[in-house]
């Protein structure tokens, strides 16, 4: 009965904590929170980057079963700049042929799934998208063995 109860429980746990997420989230403002706030109430990000303007932007990702990925600038005042979500359709939109793993990681945090395909001479990263009806959806990048991006696509999978 115990075991039962604690299948039945995690999902409700897990859909509980992505519901605090977004309170959170949403306690956060630009110009007026901190960079102090960000780290108790959001954790250690998953990656970091300096600005040549002094600030820095923290990656927090939402993946692999979520559809968001924020990045938080704080400012060299420690002072929050902008909170955005960056897996958007423009964002998608920018990654062009010929840009590194680095230059697309920084524009769409870490991605879902890295799938190397040895044959193909090829890695796909993707990035989980909101679902359509019944089906879940896939933002992929194809990286050639120079680790340079070749195409992107789109994939759907019918949920079970």
């Amino acid at each position: 009965m115990r075991r039962l109860f604690s299948l039945l429980a995690a999902p409700l746990a897990v859909a509980g904590l992505a519901a605090c997420d977004a309170v959170t989230l949403n306690e956060l403002k630009p110009g007026v929170s901190t960079g102090y706030e960000v780290r108790d109430k959001l954790g250690k990000p998953g990656i970091e980057w300096r600005n040549d303007d002094g600030s820095v932007t923290w990656e927090y990702t939402r993946q692999p079963e979520g559809t968001e990925c924020f990045m938080v600038t704080v400012g060299p005042d420690n002072v929050v700049k902008s909170i955005e979500n960056v897996l958007t359709p423009q964002n998608f939109a920018r990654v062009q042929p010929g840009w590194t793993k680095d230059q697309v990681r920084r524009l769409l945090g870490k991605p879902r799934s890295v799938q190397v395909f040895s044959l193909k001479k090829e890695e796909v990263w993707d990035w989980r998208l909101p679902p359509e009806f019944s089906a879940d959806v896939f933002f992929n990048i194809h990286f050639g063995e120079n680790g340079q991006v070749t195409t992107t696509s789109r994939s759907v999978q019918p949920r079970g």
